[in-house]
């Protein structure tokens, strides 16, 4: 495309600055290497197949994503090993499955006997099995079955269906984001890894094949050590970061993600108004642990400034001594999450020294089917 400063693109926008979005994903698979593991990394972060095909590029061993609709969209643009780190309910979702199963490589969560009966009968007649990892639940409490004896039991449930074959565990650390200090996720991650492993060890003496011990939250594995045995990394926004993930690293230079605003209205002294509200950055705030967030989203230029309050089309914050804003000034805003934000919007310009070097179109943008 042809080149143009970001006076010419309008507002609100979402920018990557492309150094440091290059920086991030060779960091990830640098570790990933280093650590003799693969790397998996979750494109619901982006939802962008360019941007899942850079990954692929630099050496990761495919995606994860965390819906069917995501899939289908990384299955057309040419990517052919999957894994939707997520259970698959419904007749209308099964019928999508199986179609995308006989053109790419898939791979499925279960947590529950009834997820293995339904995807054993959908995939009855189908001329290969489907391909399933246990989703073990580490302490983060949302999804996956407690590690041990509840893991055994469903994989031998499993291995009894011909139309499924089991490949291993999976995890997710989520609860790492509630750490209160770097110790204290440290400790997460290692105490999830550890009970991956026990229940692998488990397993394998039941005569259990386990192929994959997959783990993945870009918190833990931004200062955590992945423990030998680990197969498989899932980090997700490490190749953005955001507010959140700044704060655990206690610095913003690594976050490429931001949100182009202007500055629209001066109504009262001290109050600067954007074009951006809910609908440009979401209202998302983590309120706990080492990345919680202050507000709707920082100043890029000025970290400790923080948008005060959102509407759906505006977003507000009071400019420090010294500052004078402008009506039609230009700024950018570090979203508190980068993967909700992602998602509001069709394209994401990539950005190099003030210039737009890319227009990556957002194609799995809604697919939350």
């Amino acid at each position: 495309m042809k080149h143009s400063g970001i006076e010419e693109v309008d507002t609100p926008a979402l920018l990557v600055d492309v150094d440091v979005m290059e920086e991030n994903l060779r960091w990830g698979q640098r570790k990933a290497n280093m650590t003799g593991v693969k790397l998996r990394p979750h494109t619901k972060t982006h939802r962008t197949p360019a941007l899942a095909k850079r990954q692929v590029e630099l050496g990761a061993q495919g995606i994860t994503v965390a819906k069917l609709g995501e899939a289908e969209v990384m299955a057309a643009a040419g990517i052919n090993d999957i894994f939707i780190a997520n259970e698959i309910v419904g007749p209308i979702k099964l019928k999508r499955l199986r179609k995308l199963a006989q053109q790419v490589r898939i791979t499925v969560g279960v947590d529950n006997p009834k997820h293995v009966s339904i995807l054993a009968t959908a995939f009855a007649s189908e001329a290969r099995p489907l391909e399933v990892l246990i989703d073990v639940d580490t302490g983060y409490g949302r999804t996956g079955v407690k590690p041990g004896q509840q893991v055994l039991d469903l994989a031998r449930l499993i291995l009894q269906s011909p139309t499924l074959k089991l490949r291993g565990i999976f995890t997710h650390e989520g609860h790492s984001y509630k750490a209160e200090n770097v110790a204290e996720i440290k400790q997460v991650f290692r105490h999830s890894q550890e009970n991956m492993l026990t229940t692998a060890r488990l397993l394998r003496q039941a005569d259990v094949h386990v192929e994959e011990i997959s783990v993945g939250a870009t918190p833990a594995l931004l200062v955590g050590d992945v423990l030998s045995g680990i197969t498989e990394i899932r980090p997700g926004t490490y190749i953005f970061l955001d507010a959140a993930q700044g704060n655990i690293l206690g610095s913003y230079k690594r976050c490429a993600l931001t949100v182009l605003a202007t500055v629209v209205n001066r109504p009262i002294s001290g109050n600067v108004v954007i074009d951006a509200g809910v609908k440009a950055l979401t209202a998302f705030v983590r309120s706990t642990g080492m990345g919680r967030t202050q507000g709707y989203g920082l100043l890029k230029a000025l970290p400790e400034v923080h948008l005060s309050e959102v509407s759906d089309e505006h977003g507000v914050f009071n400019s420090p001594p010294g500052y004078n804003f402008y009506i039609g000034e230009k700024i950018e805003i570090i979203p508190n999450h980068a993967c909700p934000t992602c998602n509001l919007y069709d394209y994401i310009y990539g950005i190099k020294k003030g210039c737009v070097v890319y227009k990556w179109p957002v194609l799995a943008r809604g697919k939350s089917q």
